[in-house]
């Protein structure tokens, strides 16, 4: 039933729906999965080691944050078709001056367009549209949405490592700018009817905690915001720390590169279906009461990751960091709209997106600054796990208002 429910959800909405995807696979050319591929080779062609590209990465990173505590909100202020469409030819022009960078000197630059148009605008625009778009279907509207990051995810490293053998690694990030103005028309047109949705009128937008419509300083003056912080910045931080370093922890392990991202499509395949299943839970039972738990199979991944003595395990490991992606792609941002309301979501949005984008920053820099340090990438995974378990425990605070804020309802 949930099954032709989602098909049926699908085929009634998949203008909007599709945008969402759409721009969720094109963030992919700014996030750390896809940069990390070509690691090795930007190392090769700058004369880096691991802590100077992770400490270039983190600056650039960082500044991407820090722009978009402010530029976020311009989806509260922006129709999609506009603020999309022009924040994907920024991030196809950000994959051109990659390609062409000459020096070291403007990695630092470069990595902040990527990191800002592609992670943060790219993103922030398709999740701040689903959760406004979509009421009684949010989560499965944000789980559709996340599936065109999962074909990224599931598709692109391995493509990506097969074309780096027979085409110089700049003529693929060429091919990335091409392949976004080449999706500028096709979005317009699955928006060439974009209206404001029923569900977001103003008069049937829906309201937060104790029946308020937050803004942003009041969300962040409140607790239960900064209990969802660590959650936020240790997903994005270690888990991008892994796949920044994905070539040295293949290295360590005494594997080829190739071997590990061919294992990486398992991941996806459980993100799907993690996310499938969130998408309809928290419709169905509610994002709040599925909170505190999403985080666990990602803390016992980065366990793994430090154990495995073999691909099957690291295999193992990947697998239940793809069930706790599907919790983070829809749990996250189902409630921060249930928690705060949806008025001024994309304000707050962009708050919680800096703060993930600053966890991405920090994860590479200071792990690739361990490593150069001679502490092991392998050990540091055990501390990841432990921050990952602090984490979901911190997460009950938030269950635990929003029970007091429906029982005084």
């Amino acid at each position: 039933m949930a099954e032709s429910g989602y098909l049926a959800f699908i085929r009634q909405n998949a203008p909007f729906l599709a945008t969402g995807a759409l721009l969720s696979f094109l963030s992919s050319f700014g996030q750390t999965f896809f940069i990390s591929i070509f690691g090795g080779e930007i190392r090769e062609a700058y004369g880096l080691s691991n802590g100077d590209w992770g400490l270039i990465y983190m600056i650039g990173t960082g500044a991407s944050a820090a722009v978009m505590v402010f530029a976020g909100g311009l989806a509260d202020r922006f129709r999609v078709r506009q603020l999309g469409i022009t924040v994907i030819l920024l991030l196809g022009l950000s994959c051109t001056l990659m390609a062409l960078n000459p020096v070291a000197a403007l990695l630092p630059v470069l990595v902040f367009f990527l990191r800002f148009f592609g992670q943060g605008m790219t993103t922030q625009v398709a999740t701040v549209a689903m959760a406004r778009w979509f009421v009684a279907a949010r989560g499965r509207a944000l789980a559709v949405a996340a599936m065109g990051y999962m074909l990224g995810e599931a598709t692109l490293p391995l493509l990506m490592v097969w074309m780096k053998s027979i085409v110089d690694w700049r003529f693929i990030w060429l091919g990335c700018a091409l392949f976004c103005v080449a999706m500028m028309p096709v979005l317009f047109a699955l928006l060439r009817l974009e209206r404001t949705p029923q569900a977001i009128s103003s008069s049937e937008q829906t309201a937060g905690l104790f029946g308020r419509h937050w803004t942003r300083a009041e969300a962040l003056r409140h607790p239960v915001f900064w209990a969802m912080a660590p959650a936020v910045m240790s997903f994005s931080g270690f888990g991008t720390a892994f796949w920044f370093h994905q070539v040295h922890f293949a290295e360590i392990k005494g594997w080829t590169h190739l071997s590990l991202v061919a294992i990486f499509p398992l991941g996806t395949v459980t993100v799907f279906l993690s996310t499938v299943f969130y998408g309809w839970a928290v419709d169905r039972i509610g994002a709040v009461r599925l909170l505190p738990f999403y985080l666990i199979p990602y803390a016992f991944a980065f366990v793994l990751h430090w154990y495995a003595p073999s691909l099957v395990w690291t295999a193992v490991a990947i697998v239940l960091m793809g069930a706790a992606g599907g919790g983070q792609a829809t749990l996250l941002n189902a409630c921060w709209a249930e928690f705060f309301g949806t008025r001024h979501l994309g304000s707050i949005k962009a708050t919680t997106m800096a703060l993930m984008v600053l966890g991405s920053a920090l994860g590479p820099g200071v792990s690739g600054w361990l490593i150069d340090n001679g502490v092991g990438f392998e050990v540091q995974m055990l501390g990841y796990a432990a921050t990952f378990f602090g984490a979901a425990a911190l997460l009950l605070y938030p269950v635990s208002v929003a029970r007091r804020s429906a029982a005084s309802s």
